[in-house]
C-alpha cells in the first residue's frame, strides 16, 4: 500500500545534511559553482524545470518504428515517388535485395526490418534530405515546416530528416515522440513514448541521491532504470545511448554498463549485495551514494517507504567514475515509471548509507 505522508528516512536524511566544506557542482555551461553540502530538491512536484529530455526516437529508427514493412518495401522497390527513389539509391545492396524479395511469410523478415532501420538511420544522419522537388507531393506537418525554417545542424538536423521521412510515409513509419516525460499527480512520469532519458541540468561528482519510485507497467516490460556517471551531450550533438552511463535497475538491482565499448551487464564491478523480491509496482524509497573520483556507487532500497532499507547493489570501477548528470532512463517504448521526492546532497559528510539504520 502506498504511504505518502510519513517519510522518517527522508527526515533523517534532511537533518543529516549539514553545511560542511563547500563543494562544486558543474553547471550546464561548465562553470564551477560553489554549493553547500545541504540537501536540495531536484524536483518540485509541479514542473520539469532543472531537467532535460532526450528521446532516442527523435533521431533514430528502430525496427518497431516500421509499422507497415510490406507497404514500405513495395514503395522503395518500385521507386513510386521522389522520396522512395532517393532512398532506394541510398540503400545497401543486401537491403535492396531483401526488400525486393519480401513477403509476409519470409523467414528473414526480422533481418529485413532490422537492416532497413539501420540504413534509414545512416541516411538521416547524413546531409539534409529536403529538396523541394523531392518532397513536392508530401504534406509536411507544421512542426516539420517549423524545423525547415531553421538552419539545423547536428542532432536537430537528424531530427528534421526523420520527421521528413515520417511525413513522406505516414502509414509506414511511426511518428517520433514529442515528449517522454510529464508531471503527473506530483510525480515525474514516463509517457511510454519510446527509448530515451531525462537528465539533470547540473553535473554531480560525489553525492547522495534519494527518491521515491514505482514501476507502473510495461509492454514490453522492463525494470525502471537510473543512470549515473553519465556523459553530457554537447550542443547539437547526438547523445550517447543512455548517456554512456552506469545503469542501476530499481528496486531489485539489475544493472548495465553503457560506456562506449562496453554495452553489457558488466562483471566484477557490480556486486549484488542481496537479491530482494520487492514488488516494483509498489512505491520504494531509494538511496544512491556515488563518488565519481573513486568510481563507486551503492544503492539501498526500502519497501514500504519509511521502513528500514536493504543494501541491494554496489558498483566499483575507477575508470567508470565521471562527473556528469544523473538520469532516469526509459529503456523502451511502452514503459510507465514514476519518480517523486527527489533530493540530492552534494559532498555528503556521512559516507554511509543512512537509510540502513
Amino acid at each position: 500500500m502506498e504511504r505518502e505522508t510519513n517519510y522518517p528516512n527522508r527526515r533523517t536524511f534532511l537533518k543529516s545534511a549539514v553545511i560542511a566544506a563547500a563543494g562544486c557542482v558543474i553547471t550546464k555551461s561548465g562553470e564551477a559553482k560553489k554549493k553547500s553540502d545541504a540537501a536540495t530538491a531536484l524536483f518540485d512536484g509541479k514542473t520539469l524545470d532543472g531537467w532535460i529530455q532526450v528521446q532516442n526516437s527523435a533521431t533514430s529508427f528502430g525496427g518497431g518504428d516500421i509499422t507497415d514493412l510490406a507497404g514500405l518495401a513495395k514503395k522503395l522497390t518500385d521507386k513510386s515517388d521522389g522520396v522512395s527513389a532517393f532512398l532506394n539509391d541510398q540503400l545497401d545492396d543486401p537491403v535492396k535485395s531483401g526488400l525486393a524479395a519480401y513477403s509476409p511469410s519470409n523467414t528473414d523478415i526480422k533481418a529485413v526490418r532490422s537492416g532497413l532501420a539501420k540504413n534509414l538511420n545512416k541516411i538521416i544522419s547524413g546531409t539534409a534530405l529536403y529538396e523541394k522537388t523531392r518532397f513536392k507531393n508530401v504534406q509536411l506537418r507544421p512542426e516539420t515546416q517549423e524545423l525547415l525554417k531553421q538552419n539545423s545542424h547536428g542532432r536537430e538536423l537528424v531530427q528534421l530528416n526523420r520527421q521528413l521521412l515520417e511525413d513522406a510515409f505516414p502509414a509506414e513509419l511511426s511518428k517520433s515522440a514529442s515528449t517522454g516525460w510529464i508531471v503527473k499527480d506530483g510525480a515525474m512520469a514516463s509517457t511510454g513514448a519510446g527509448r530515451g532519458v531525462i537528465y539533470t541540468v547540473n553535473d554531480y561528482g560525489r553525492y547522495r541521491l534519494m527518491f521515491t519510485m514505482r514501476h507502473v507497467s510495461g509492454n514490453p516490460d522492463h525494470q525502471a532504470c537510473v543512470l549515473i556517471f553519465c556523459t553530457r551531450p554537447q550542443p547539437e550533438e547526438i547523445p550517447l545511448d543512455a548517456l554512456g552511463g552506469i545503469q542501476f535497475q530499481v528496486p531489485n538491482g539489475g544493472h548495465w554498463d553503457y560506456r562506449p565499448g562496453q554495452n553489457n551487464a558488466g562483471g566484477e564491478e557490480f556486486t549484488t549485495v542481496v537479491k530482494p523480491k520487492y514488488d516494483p509496482h509498489e512505491w520504494s524509497r531509494v538511496e544512491i551514494l556515488a563518488d565519481a573520483a573513486t568510481g563507486t556507487a551503492r544503492m539501498a532500497v526500502a519497501q514500504p517507504v519509511g521502513g528500514k532499507a536493504q543494501e541491494v547493489l554496489d558498483f566499483k570501477n575507477p575508470t567508470a567514475g565521471k562527473i556528469g548528470p544523473i538520469a532516469w532512463q526509459m529503456h523502451n517504448g511502452g514503459l510507465f515509471d514514476e519518480y517523486k521526492d527527489v533530493v540530492i546532497e552534494p559532498n555528503p559528510k556521512n559516507d554511509g548509507l543512512i537509510t540502513l539504520k
